[in-house]
């Protein structure tokens, strides 16, 4: 009788394969050793995965539906100040255990650039559901889809910035300054967005 797919296998996979990337990037990545980690083949993590690269943007996305779930939280929270928003996700960005997982997120964007044929769908996700995810609370207050994509770019462009910069150099003085005057900045430009009529 020939085997048949497990509907439920590759996410049962991913977590592990999301923990295994973190741990050893995907620079040098041989499917070998991945899958003798997550206890399983390189035929079958091709057979469900297709590629070693598609495998590489799954896990990504694994990880931005988690990243996704924990600032929607803080999002929803209640706070004076778009910058305190903000601040909270800072810090939650920068803690010591999220450095990994931003080392892996920066390394796979850096091969994505030079191959991007190979990375077209992390590419666009990368900065289309992000700018989605920042934009749409604006948006359900009746600002214009163009303004609020705007400042969402300013927001995803400043935390990935900060984060390059903090992981590089683990100069956390400096940088926290840098960020608390960019927060600082946030607030003389969302004020002008608080105004826009709620569309109905």
């Amino acid at each position: 009788m020939a085997r048949t797919a497990s509907k439920t296998r590759p996410a049962e996979l991913l977590d592990g394969i999301v923990s295994y990337l973190v741990r050893h990037g995907v620079a040098e990545l041989s499917l070998r050793p991945l899958a003798k980690a997550v206890k399983s083949s390189p035929r079958v993590l091709l057979y469900y995965f297709g590629s070693k690269e598609r495998l590489i943007v799954k896990a990504l996305t694994r990880l931005r539906e988690h990243q996704r779930g924990t600032f929607s939280a803080m999002r929803q929270a209640k706070h004076d100040r778009p910058s305190d928003a903000c601040r909270a996700i800072w810090k939650q960005m920068s803690a010591p255990q999220s450095e990994p997982v931003f080392r892996f997120f920066f390394e796979t964007y850096a091969i994505a650039l030079r191959h991007p044929k190979n990375y077209a769908d992390f590419l666009s996700n990368a900065v289309g559901d992000w700018l989605e995810f920042v934009a749409a609370p604006l948006v359900s207050k009746g600002h214009s889809l163009e303004d609020a994509r705007a400042f969402a770019t300013i927001v995803i462009a400043g935390f990935r910035g900060f984060m390059l910069d903090y992981c590089a150099t683990h100069d956390r003085e400096r940088t926290d300054r840098a960020v608390d005057l960019w927060l600082n900045s946030l607030d003389t430009i969302r004020p002008d967005l608080q105004e826009a009529p709620h569309v109905r």
